[in-house]
């Protein structure tokens, strides 16, 4: 899952299918033979959706009934939910913009609506642009694993062995109560399976090829759908991709070491604006700074807004907050609230913030804690882990070193080194000559360029737009207008740039 609003605010959209106009289309395939005639040909009736934020925007829902193993297509059935904006311009229609936010896991309604924000004009006359919540999540058969927290990220192991021991604890409850709840959907979440719903959408929508826009794990998502289906894809869009090898546990590794850097690139910034937020003079006096404050937070809790943050949860509030260079005013004023909440000081939290805290402190019964075993179930249906904990104290204490802050959260245990059953497929492999435009930032701190810059070998067709910048995803913000000029010529007319460009920032 976003809007232009403060990075690190996660923007759950719940859409439901509700009463209103219907439109049926009965697609034909052209596609035979694989027992999934009856899926593509199935009709789609178009309603507003129940969110009135989402119907407002023009954007429509629909469900559409896929097979839940796709070995197994007389098997049992689930149904996905997919929204739609309608091209603007009918005669100019050339036809859909299938889309997918990232996450894992986050919810992809109100995907259209973001897009047509920034989208040119033309670009929106042209397409009919798609959403999906993927298979397990939202609107789309979800699953509930009773999970009572939002992320694995929420406990970084302190350096002690019993701290340790509580974070593998926490992780074998979630995949415990995961396989007690949903073990009969939860193998078949994985990225190729939902590579595959996004193909049964075209079919139903009646469409012989799909254009697709997805950034973060939705550019990992059209990178493997384009692997499967390269005769089906005609303009595609990535968005801060990186290879699927890198992803999950790779990928999250190698976070820790930019999110670092990210901080001292914040410092720099800081240590020049030191009397209008007194976080430091130089940068390394701003990480110490930070640095304290973590260990400050885990010898007494800091309360703030009815919330306690301690060492476990302070670096992924960091993490959340640091993610785009204009952030930075936001992420001093937080620090500066932080050090004034643990000194006792009152604090009134901006709504940013405030909303921020909420949604990574949701509990039980929470739409974050349905959207994490969500995302558990996605990730762990696509790689297998290592099992053995061991493994795992060891990375956080190698990391602790390099990584003060952010090393021990993103080298923490995940739940699915507890996983039930392995992974039913291997991870996909990139490598075709599908033509994509690919956007990425050179101090990304989530996926990074250089893991960027390894799908981009792989894409052989590919070219790829970078933007000098910490930044993830970049489309959506529309704050670039080289790489929103590079997107709008690439879906109005095919058109990739001659060659790889760098962006002015």
């Amino acid at each position: 899952m976003r809007r232009r609003a403060l990075p690190g605010v996660l923007v759950l959209l719940a859409v439901l299918v509700g009463p209103g106009s219907q439109v049926s289309v009965l697609a034909s395939s052209p596609d035979a033979g694989d027992g999934l005639s009856r899926f593509r040909n199935q009709s789609i009736s178009w309603r507003d959706c129940a969110d009135t934020s989402l119907a407002a925007s023009g954007t429509e829902c629909a469900r559409i009934t896929v097979p839940l193993d796709y070995s197994r297509p007389r098997g049992r059935t689930i149904e996905v939910t997919v929204s739609r904006i309608a091209a603007a311009d009918p005669v100019r229609r050339r036809g859909i913009l299938q889309t997918n936010p990232g996450g894992p896991a986050a919810r992809g309604l109100g995907m259209p609506a973001l897009l047509r924000t920034v989208m040119d004009p033309r670009v929106a006359a042209a397409y009919d642009v798609i959403g999906m919540d993927t298979r397990g999540l939202g609107e789309s058969s979800p699953v509930d694993c009773g999970l009572t927290r939002g992320t694995w990220l929420l406990h970084a192991p302190g350096p002690d062995r019993a701290d340790f021991d509580e974070a593998v604890r926490l992780s074998r409850d979630d995949a415990r109560s995961c396989w007690e709840r949903e073990a009969g959907t939860l193998p078949h979440l994985s990225t190729r399976n939902i590579a595959r719903d996004i193909d049964i959408v075209r079919g139903v929508l009646g469409e012989r090829r799909t254009s697709w826009f997805g950034h973060s794990y939705g550019a990992i998502l059209g990178a493997v759908y384009a692997q499967m289906f390269p005769d089906r894809v005609d303009r595609m869009v990535l968005d801060s991709a990186l290879a699927p090898v890198d992803y999950p546990l790779p990928m999250v590794r190698r976070q820790g070491p930019a999110n670092e850097r990210a901080l001292d690139d914040f410092g720099t910034w800081a240590a020049r604006r030191h009397s209008t937020y007194g976080l430091g003079t130089t940068p390394a006096s701003v990480r110490t700074g930070v640095e304290a404050l973590i260990k400050r937070a885990g010898g007494a809790p800091i309360r703030i807004d009815g919330h306690r943050i301690t060492g476990h949860e302070l670096p992924l509030l960091c993490y959340l907050t640091l993610v785009h260079a204009s952030a930075n005013p936001e992420f001093a004023t937080m620090l500066r609230l932080l050090r004034d909440a643990a000194d006792g000081e009152p604090v009134v939290p901006p709504p940013w913030l405030r909303g921020t805290l909420d949604l990574m402190f949701a509990g039980a019964g929470t739409d974050q804690a349905r959207d994490y075993a969500a995302q558990l179930a996605m990730i762990c249906a696509d790689a297998a882990m290592p099992r053995d904990p061991e493994h795992y104290r060891r990375a956080v204490a190698r990391a602790r070193t390099s990584q003060p802050v952010f090393g021990a959260m993103t080298h923490a245990p995940f739940p699915c080194a507890f996983w039930k059953e392995r992974p039913r497929e291997a991870p996909t492999r990139i490598g075709n000559t599908v033509p994509a435009l690919q956007l990425h930032a050179t101090e990304d701190p989530r996926t990074t360029y250089a893991a960027g810059l390894r799908l981009h070998r792989a894409l052989r067709a590919s070219r790829l737009v970078t933007v000098p910048l910490r930044a993830h995803t970049l489309y959506a913000n529309g704050s670039n207008d080289c790489v929103t000029d590079a997107v709008t010529t690439y879906l109005l007319h095919g058109t990739l740039p001659s060659r790889d460009t760098i962006c002015p920032t």
